[in-house]
C-alpha cells in the first residue's frame, strides 16, 4: 500500500497548482510600508490557507476547503482526481449556499471554535463508501456527489447542528431544537429524543465542553451504525448572565446559561440507544454529578465503550469502561495531576488499538509523553525534556505512531517511533521549520505544514517516512504572492533568552526595524502569557507584526512562566497565583529591554488580549511608571466573571480558595494604574463578558481615574475583519502617538 501512495503522490506533486515562490528572495531597493489596511485586506498576505485536507474512502480524491484570493474568509470545497490528474471545485458556497444568517446557536459554537469570521463550507465529511460529501451550509444539509449532483438534505429555517454522517454511512444525523435527528441519507430524518423544555438539551455539548474542554460532539455513532451515544445536558442548575450583545443600531439581551468559576455546571448523562431511540440504556458515569465528561470513545470493534471522567477539581480523570448493552462502568484506569499543585491537561492524544491495547499521553514524569497501556501494564514509549505535543497518527500495520513534539524549545517538529517502545524515534521534518502534520486513518497518509521566520505556511504530501511527495502549497513569495511587494522591509526575529528571579530561562522575541546608529526606538512590547499558549516560536508570525515594525518600532515578547511547552514545573507556578509570577516575569522582560542601547527606555508600550489584557491591567499596577503606556483588549478583570473548566483549573474554587481569587483580581488596585491606558472590547462579547470591562470602568470613573476607551458594538471576542481590524490597529497606534510613544525623527 505504501509504494502505491508513493508513486501516487509522485504523479500528484506534477499537476498540483499553486504559487511558484523564491527560495532567496530578491529585495527591492525601495521598501513598501505594510499598513494595517493591507494585512486585513484579501488576498491573506500569509498567502493560501488550506483546511481540513482528506484523503477520500476509496483514495481517489485528495479533498480539501481552499479560501478565496479576493475573499480571502470565504471557503469552498475542492477536490484533486488523482485518476485524471484535475484539480475542480466540488461545492461552491456561494452557488449553493443561500446567504441566510445563522442561528445564535450555531454563531456561539463557531466563536467557541474560534471560526466565528470565516464564510462558506467550514466542514465536511466524506461518505463512507467515497461516494460523496455531506456539506453543511447556512444552516442547511447538501450531499454532494461526485457526478456533480447535489442533493439538499434539509430546507428548515432553522439551523442543523453538529451534523454527521453515520460510521458505515447509512444515516444522517443533527441536531435541532435541542434534539436529536436521525434518518437515512436521502430519506426524512426524525426527532430521536424527546423535547423537554429549555433546560434540556439531546446530541449537544455543553458550554465548558465546548469553550475549554475542546469537545464539539455531543452524539458518537457505533462502528456497525447500530447504536449511538447520545449525551442529555441538564442546564436547570447553571446560573443565568444577562447577556446584553450591544449592537451598532439596538441591543439584544440574552438569558445565557453561564456556568461562572464556583457556582453549579450543567449535568450531564450519556444514553446508548438505537438509531430510532429505542432500546435506550443510561450509562453509569457514578454517584457524583459534579464532573466533566472529558472524551467518549467507542472499542474499534463496538465491543466497549470509554468514557474520560474528570473530577471538578481536575486533578483526576478516570477512564471508564462501559458495556454498551447494560450501561454498566467499571474504572479501566485513573490519570492523576503530576504534582500535588498541578492539574490535568486535556487531550486527544490517545487511540484505541485493535489489540485491546492504548496508546495514551501523559504528563506523569513531569513532561508530556507517550505510553501504551497492555494487560493493566504502562510502557513509556517516549522520553526526555522535550514534551510530545500532539498525536498525529497511528499504522498499526506496521507497528508504528507518529507524532509532534517540542524542539529546543521554539520549533515543533514531527517524528516516528514504534508501538513495541524499541529504537529511536525517528525525525521526519525540517529543522529549520516548525511543523504541524495530520495523517489518514490508517497512518499511510502525512499531511505536514511548516513555517519559519521567513517562510509563510506551506504545506505538502508525505509517505509515512517523512519524504515530500507533493506540494499542496509551496507559497514561495515571490513573483506575485501577496508578501512578495513588502519583502524589502521584512525583520527577521531575534531569540534569546533572560533569567526569570529564579534563574529559569524565558525565551524572548525580537523584530527591529530599519534603525539609525545612535538613535533609541520605542518598544511594542506584545504579550499574553496566559496558560496553554507559548508566543515565542520560530515559525512563520504574521504579517501584522511586521505591519508594527513598520511604523519605526521594535516588536518583543516574552514567554513567562506559566506558559506550555516546557514541562509541569515550567506551569505550575500560577496555580493558585495568577497575575502574579507572569508579571514578575514580563517585568524582566522590560527591565531587560531598557539596558539596550537601541531601546528608548522611555517609550515600552505593553499590550495583550484577553489574558493578554488582564495581564496588561496587572502589569500596570504592579509597577507604575515602568511602562510608557498600555493597551488592554479584552480582559478579565475578576475571575470569578470567567467559566468553571479554565478558571478553576488554574485557580481552585472561590468558594475554598476566596484570598486566591481576590489577589489575582484586577479590580481593587485598578486605582493604582497611573500611565496612561486604553481599554478595548467588543460589546457582544459572550466569552469574557462585557461586565469584566464595565465594572473596571466604573471604578476608573468613580476615583477619577484617567484612561481611554474603544469598544466595538455588536462584536464579540475577536475584534477583526477587514474594516474593523485597521481600526482597531490604527486607533491602538494613535494613543501611542497621543501619548509620545513614538519613533525617533
Amino acid at each position: 500500500m505504501r509504494s502505491v501512495l508513493a508513486a501516487v503522490f509522485l504523479s500528484v506533486s506534477t499537476c498540483l497548482t499553486s504559487p511558484v515562490l523564491a527560495e532567496d528572495p530578491v529585495m527591492t531597493e525601495t521598501a513598501i510600508p505594510l499598513t494595517f489596511e493591507r494585512v486585513y485586506a484579501s488576498p491573506a498576505l500569509d498567502g493560501p490557507a488550506p483546511r481540513q485536507v482528506k484523503l477520500s474512502p476509496d483514495g481517489r480524491y485528495l479533498t480539501l476547503l481552499r479560501n478565496r484570493p479576493q475573499e480571502r474568509e470565504r471557503y469552498d470545497l475542492w477536490g484533486y482526481d488523482i485518476t485524471t490528474g484535475e484539480w475542480r471545485m466540488l461545492v461552491d458556497s456561494e452557488k449553493l449556499g443561500s446567504g441566510r444568517e445563522l442561528s445564535e446557536d450555531e454563531k456561539m459554537q463557531r466563536e467557541r471554535a474560534r471560526i466565528g469570521s470565516l464564510k462558506g463550507i467550514i466542514a465536511y465529511q466524506w461518505a463512507s463508501d467515497g461516494s460523496g460529501v455531506l456539506v453543511p451550509l447556512d444552516g442547511d444539509l447538501f450531499l454532494a456527489k461526485l457526478d456533480d449532483t447535489v442533493t439538499r438534505l434539509t430546507d428548515t429555517e432553522g439551523t442543523e447542528l453538529n451534523p454527521g454522517l453515520s460510521s458505515k454511512g447509512g444515516f444522517v444525523s443533527f441536531v435541532r431544537d435541542r434534539q436529536l435527528w436521525i434518518g437515512p441519507v436521502g430519506g426524512e430524518a426524525k426527532p430521536v429524543t424527546p423535547k423537554e423544555g429549555d433546560t434540556i438539551r439531546w446530541g449537544e455539548a455543553e458550554f465548558v465542553a465546548q469553550e475549554e474542554i475542546d469537545r464539539f460532539a455531543g452524539y458518537w455513532w457505533s462502528p456497525d451504525d447500530t447504536r449511538i451515544i447520545v449525551q442529555r445536558t441538564d442546564e436547570a442548575s447553571v446560573g443565568i448572565v444577562t447577556r446584553a450583545a450591544i449592537g451598532a443600531k439596538g441591543t439584544r439581551v440574552f438569558d445565557q446559561r453561564y456556568p461562572a468559576a464556583g457556582t453549579d455546571n450543567a449535568v450531564v448523562d450519556l444514553y446508548v440507544m438505537d438509531p430510532d431511540g429505542g432500546n435506550k440504556v443510561k450509562i453509569d458515569l457514578g454517584f457524583d454529578l459534579d464532573i466533566y465528561v472529558a472524551r467518549v470513545d467507542w472499542a474499534p470493534d463496538g465491543s466497549a465503550i470509554y468514557v474520560q471522567r474528570q473530577d471538578r477539581a481536575q486533578t483526576k480523570l478516570d477512564v471508564l469502561r462501559v458495556d454498551p448493552a447494560t450501561g454498566a462502568s467499571t474504572i479501566w484506569f485513573t490519570e492523576k495531576a503530576a504534582r500535588p499543585d498541578h492539574w490535568i491537561n486535556l487531550t486527544d492524544n490517545y487511540r484505541f488499538l485493535k489489540d485491546g491495547s492504548l496508546l495514551w499521553w501523559s504528563e506523569r514524569d513531569g513532561y508530556g509523553h507517550f505510553y501504551r497501556y497492555v494487560d493493566g501494564q504502562w510502557q513509556q514509549l517516549t522520553r526526555g525534556t522535550s514534551p510530545a505535543t500532539m498525536l498525529v497518527g497511528v499504522d498499526e500495520v506496521a507497528g508504528t505512531f507518529t507524532y509532534q513534539a517540542m524542539s529546543q524549545v521554539l520549533t515543533k517538529q514531527i517524528y516516528r517511533a514504534r508501538l513495541d517502545g524499541t529504537g529511536e524515534p525517528e525525525l521526519l521534518t525540517d529543522p529549520a521549520y516548525t511543523n504541524a502534520a495530520s495523517m489518514d486513518g490508517k497512518g499511510q497518509l502525512l499531511y505536514v505544514t511548516r513555517s519559519n521566520p521567513s517562510q509563510p505556511p506551506q504545506s505538502y504530501l508525505a509517505t509515512p517516512d517523512g519524504r515530500r511527495a507533493a506540494w499542496i502549497e509551496e507559497n514561495r513569495v515571490e513573483g506575485e504572492h501577496p508578501y512578495a511587494p513588502y519583502l524589502a522591509s521584512h525583520a527577521v526575529p531575534e531569540f534569546g533568552t533572560i533569567p526569570a528571579e529564579d534563574g529559569t530561562p524565558l525565551h524572548w522575541m525580537m523584530l527591529k526595524p530599519r534603525m539609525v546608529p545612535g538613535k533609541r526606538y520605542p518598544v511594542f512590547f506584545s504579550h499574553y502569557g496566559g496558560p496553554a499558549r507559548q508566543v515565542v516560536s520560530k515559525g512563520w508570525g504574521g504579517a501584522l507584526a511586521q505591519a508594527v515594525v513598520d511604523k519605526g518600532y521594535i516588536y518583543f515578547a516574552i514567554d513567562n512562566r506559566g506558559t506550555t511547552g516546557r514541562g509541569v514545573d515550567f506551569e505550575r507556578p500560577i496555580y493558585r497565583a495568577m497575575g502574579g509570577v507572569e508579571v514578575r516575569d514580563q517585568k524582566a522582560g522590560a527591565e531587560f529591554l531598557k539596558t539596550l542601547p537601541f531601546v528608548d527606555p522611555a517609550k515600552i508600550a505593553t499590550y495583550g488580549w484577553s489574558y493578554g489584557g488582564y495581564m496588561t491591567l496587572k502589569m500596570l499596577e504592579a509597577d507604575p511608571g515602568l511602562y510608557a503606556a498600555g493597551i488592554s483588549g479584552a480582559p478579565v478583570t475578576r475571575w470569578e466573571l470567567y467559566d468553571t473548566h479554565y478558571t478553576e483549573r488554574y485557580m481552585g474554587d472561590p468558594r475554598e480558595v476566596p484570598e486566591a481569587y481576590a489577589k489575582a483580581s484586577a479590580i481593587p488596585d485598578a486605582t493604582r494604574i497611573a500611565d496612561p491606558m486604553l481599554l478595548i472590547h467588543g460589546m457582544a462579547d459572550d466569552n469574557v463578558i462585557f461586565e469584566n470591562s464595565s465594572e473596571l470602568i466604573s471604578v476608573l470613573q468613580e476615583n477619577n481615574v484617567p484612561f481611554e476607551m474603544m469598544l466595538y458594538p455588536g462584536y464579540t471576542h475577536s475584534v477583526g475583519g477587514e474594516k474593523i481590524g485597521p481600526h482597531v490597529w490604527n486607533s491602538i497606534f494613535r494613543f501611542l502617538a497621543a501619548h509620545g510613544v513614538i519613533p525617533p525623527k
